[in-house]
């Protein structure tokens, strides 16, 4: 502890540039199912305030969690940062190559797997994991009051279910499934319309995103379509099953 303490008067007494470095934590690890071994680790940097103020916030806020409605809100427009989708080597082909070809034009090389970053990403969401009382009605709108939650019927494709919190934001994001993405705050001044309106959602998708989906939860298919069997079943339930074949094993054996 006085190791700790006497690192951080140093930091106060030198440092110009104080940084975080802030990481998913061992549980939520726990809680994701996409095959992780380790943590994304990432620095941020510190703003506002003198160091020593910094350094104070920083050292309060370790081994704490930080949920996303505490730095964000419903209805700020914010910016993305990721790698994009890789496509792949690209080149032309032909009798021009570079001993004729000037520098200015554009060479062979690595399409895609770029650092890039949008602005103008506008939150339309901010909810709570389905998994608490809170966010368990998290699809719903005010116009929709069918009890479901964020995720459609059989998950989103190549990434399952989402069971913690999230943010919808406006327009697409770059990068694959399963890619982690920076969510920065608007560095530029907002002067459009659409960054000061309030947005009120009327209704969200939740039908199958594998087909064409055309039930927004399992409850409403199962009352259209009631208790259809697939394939060759005739058994509701296993211990119906487990008895029948019982029976017909006790009668084959005393034929």
């Amino acid at each position: 502890m006085k190791s700790i303490q006497a690192d951080l008067a140093k930091m106060k007494k030198y440092c110009s540039i104080i940084g975080s470095f802030c990481s998913l934590s061992t549980l939520q690890m726990k809680v994701m199912k996409h095959r992780e071994k380790k943590a994304h680790i990432t620095e941020i940097q510190v703003d506002g305030g003198t160091v020593p103020e910094k350094v104070d916030w920083a050292y309060e806020h370790f081994e704490k969690q930080v949920p996303v409605d505490s730095v964000f809100a419903q209805d700020e427009v914010t910016g993305t940062i990721g790698v994009t989708k890789g496509k792949d080597f690209k080149a032309c082909v032909g009798a021009w190559h570079p001993s004729r070809v000037q520098f200015t034009v554009a060479r062979a090389g690595q399409k895609g797997c770029h650092h890039r970053t949008e602005v103008n990403k506008k939150i339309y969401r901010i909810a709570k994991s389905c998994l608490t009382g809170e966010g368990r009605r998290n699809g719903d709108t005010d116009y929709d009051i069918t009890e479901k939650s964020i995720n459609p019927m059989g998950g989103f494709p190549h990434y399952g279910l989402v069971n913690q919190d999230f943010v919808l934001i406006r327009g697409c994001c770059m990068g694959s499934k399963k890619r982690p993405i920076t969510l920065r705050k608007s560095l530029i001044t907002q002067t459009k319309r659409f960054a000061y309106e309030k947005i009120n959602l009327k209704w969200i998708d939740t039908s199958s995103k594998f087909d064409h989906g055309r039930f927004q939860t399992h409850a409403e298919k199962k009352a259209f379509m009631g208790n259809v069997q697939f394939g060759h079943g005739r058994f509701q339930t296993h211990a119906e099953k487990k008895a029948f074949m019982g029976k017909l094993k006790k009668d084959f054996v005393a034929a």
